[in-house]
């Protein structure tokens, strides 16, 4: 279906059906950040907003999936805590289900032997913890628990329509100069201030780092307290695959999907409004598109620079290609572990379906036995001596030497490479949502934190912006002082 110029017809020309006066939006990027922008921006717009998306991949972005053996595997981001509001809200709306729990026991290994071991009886555990550590995890729980309370404030704010246009706006509405102390200081600095032990940091709240963004406590302490929250309370993941919430979003929201990879963003102006082209390559050649609002839902860093994507036409010049992202390489292996390694000769008592280790051993973080996205109601998880489907996360391909370590044979090895988040410390300021009047950068809030939630929570919030943008309500941008303003408007 070809689409008019909106701008140079008029309305008696306008009477076919894919025609109906309207703005015209781009949004760059399929993942969950993509797909849910696009479904807060027609919430927020209503029907007169038509939406393409171009996406050079697979919809879904980091929400992946591989087959094994005609079953398929979360090899993306695998589950969502219990307080990802959003995410809750999507699965709702699109008639999706949460996937049935399987639970397994949990241990740390520190290269030799196990630093920590969980059992099935949670007071046993609390013990263990006291026992080892004394009451550093009642000191990190607190602490954790009072960075969630203030950035749980984000969803009153959007309930409300409040919007920010830059990370460190957004943050420090949530949690004043704390917030913006904590991008600025480690994990390890911060703990350490409220009383937390120097060795339950080395190995406990490491090794839940390394799991979760493949970095050490040395990382910033707000997206080191927002990656172990995520290792508490409970989680859960949706039925036939995480990605199903994207391509329902999308589906929902009856986006165009351009299958394309976009490869610049021109500025132009019309009648006194800024105008977008859109410059992207697919099979077919290069073609250009006019947009009134472009989201840039995809990460902008430098070990992406090399796509060409460029900004062109824009005084100052946009130049947010800053920072590095942190690789990680997701490899589902199915075989028989080798239990050996971890002090188990026999198979049989092995008892953890997931391990995560300390900086050492360095060649791999995670190791998992992982269950189908389809869960049928007499599914069993594998026994250490069958041959289960095992989940390795490194920060590099594991060579054949490495697999030989970790699994006494396998039938099949298969390997997906993510720049999985950013590089923390890699860039010294806190990047904007607003690029230019109607150009918004969606990804800007990862480098405060990165999960699937917090990409929501910017969707939202770029969707608000251009909804407040477009109709000059600026007292619904970056107003202070917003928990008065929200009671007062209760």
């Amino acid at each position: 279906m070809q689409r008019c110029d909106l701008r140079s017809l008029t309305p008696v020309l306008c009477l076919s059906p894919p025609c109906f006066p309207g703005l015209l939006t781009a949004v760059v990027g399929a993942g969950i950040g993509g797909s849910a922008v696009a479904h807060f921006l027609q919430q927020h717009f209503g029907p007169r907003v038509q939406i393409d998306v171009y996406e050079k991949g697979t919809v879904g972005g980091r929400l992946a999936t591989i087959s094994v053996n005609k079953q398929h595997y979360e090899s993306g981001a695998a589950s969502f805590h219990s307080l990802s509001l959003h995410m809750q809200d999507f699965v709702k709306l699109l008639g999706l289900r949460h996937r049935r729990e399987v639970v397994g026991r949990s241990a740390i290994f520190g290269g030799e032997h196990f630093m920590l071991e969980e059992t099935d009886w949670y007071l046993l555990n609390l013990f263990r913890l006291w026992w080892h550590y004394g009451i550093s995890f009642l000191r990190l729980q607190m602490w954790v628990e009072e960075v969630m309370e203030k950035f749980m404030r984000i969803y009153k704010y959007q309930a409300h329509g409040y919007a920010f246009s830059g990370v460190e706006e957004l943050l420090y509405s949530l949690g004043e100069s704390t917030f913006i102390n904590m991008t600025q200081r480690s994990v390890a600095e911060s703990l350490l201030q409220v009383g937390v032990t120097q060795r339950f940091i080395d190995d406990v709240v490491s090794a839940v780092l390394r799991a979760s963004y493949g970095q050490s406590a040395a990382m910033p302490a707000f997206a080191g307290a927002m990656s172990l929250a995520g290792a508490q309370g409970s989680l859960w993941s949706v039925e036939g695959g995480n990605k199903l919430v994207c391509s329902g979003l999308l589906k929902l929201t009856k986006a165009n999907m351009i299958h394309a990879t976009v490869t610049s963003v021109t500025l132009h102006s019309t009648e006194g409004k800024a105008l977008y082209e859109v410059g992207y390559e697919n099979e077919v050649g290069n073609g250009t598109d006019s947009y009134d609002i472009v989201v840039i839902a995809t990460p902008l860093h430098l070990d992406n620079s090399s796509s060409n994507f460029t900004f062109e036409g824009f005084n100052p010049p946009i130049n947010d290609i800053q920072g590095s992202f942190q690789p990680t390489v997701v490899s589902l292996v199915h075989g028989y572990l080798n239990s050996s390694y971890f002090g188990f000769p026999d198979p049989k008592l092995f008892p953890f379906a997931n391990i995560l280790t300390t900086d050492f051993p360095g060649f791999f973080y995670t190791l998992d036995n992982i269950c189908p996205v389809n869960i049928s109601a007499n599914f069993r998880r594998k026994q250490p001596q069958e041959a289960a489907v095992w989940r390795v996360q490194s920060p590099k391909p594991l060579f054949r030497t490495q697999l030989k370590t970790l699994f006494r044979s396998y039938y099949s090895v298969q390997m997906a490479e993510w720049q999985a988040h950013p590089l923390y410390g890699s860039r010294t300021t806190l990047p904007r949502f607003v690029l230019h009047d109607q150009l918004f950068y969606l990804n800007a809030l990862e480098w405060a934190a990165s999960s699937v939630e917090v990409m929501a929570v910017a969707a939202k919030n770029v969707a608000l912006l251009a909804y407040n943008r477009w109709y000059q309500d600026l007292d619904k941008i970056d107003q202070k002082d917003l928990m008065h303003k929200v009671k007062t408007e209760l």
